[in-house]
Parts: C-alpha cells; structure tokens; sequence
C-alpha cells in the first residue's frame, strides 16, 4: 500500500531553506523512491494551532517501509541537520489503500 509522508513546516529563511535543506532532501526523496505529489507555501488554517502561512510537502512512497528507509537513513539525518534553525517542521506519515473512483 502506498504511503504518503506530510510536512508542515513554518519556514524562518526561505532562501536558506530551498538552497540546503530544500535541495539535500529533494535529491534523497528520489534516492529512496519517493515523489512528490506537492509542494508550496502559504497553506491556510481553518482549524488547529499549527500551519497557517506555513509551506506544505507531501510526498508519497511505495509502501511504510520505503518511507521510514528514507526517513531513518543517515543520509537523511545530514540533510536534517540543514533546516536546524531556519524551519520548524512537523512530519506525518500514514498508509494508505488505494482509492478507487
């Protein structure tokens, strides 16, 4: 089943970010078998605490385990270490069956 990770992030320094950390892990995501499905700022909250204004990426993956592949590998622990300070991020990642229409 595929499985989708979702970012939120409040990004401090968009510059920085894109150029780092942004580039780091979009080069990974592929690596590991990822895509992404999208990416963009200024999401609006229409309920919560966490995300207005912020920069959404959802990203999908073969399955659970090619996800947590990417997410624990230390390739990506270095990439992380590149949005320390300029982004405050909440990640999510769930498991989805495929939808039929």
């Amino acid at each position: 089943m595929p499985a989708y990770m979702i970012v939120t992030a409040n990004i401090k320094d968009r510059d920085a970010f894109i150029a780092g950390y942004g580039a780091a892990a979009g080069a990974l995501v592929e690596k590991f078998g990822g895509k992404y499905v999208l990416r963009g700022p200024g999401a609006e909250l229409l309920e919560g605490e966490f995300g207005d204004g912020a920069s959404m990426v959802i990203s999908e993956w073969p399955d659970m385990e090619a996800a947590r592949k990417f997410w624990n590998s230390p390739e990506y622990a270095e990439a992380k270490k590149l949005r320390a300070g300029v982004a405050d991020c909440q990640v999510l990642l769930i498991e989805s069956p495929k939808i039929n229409d």
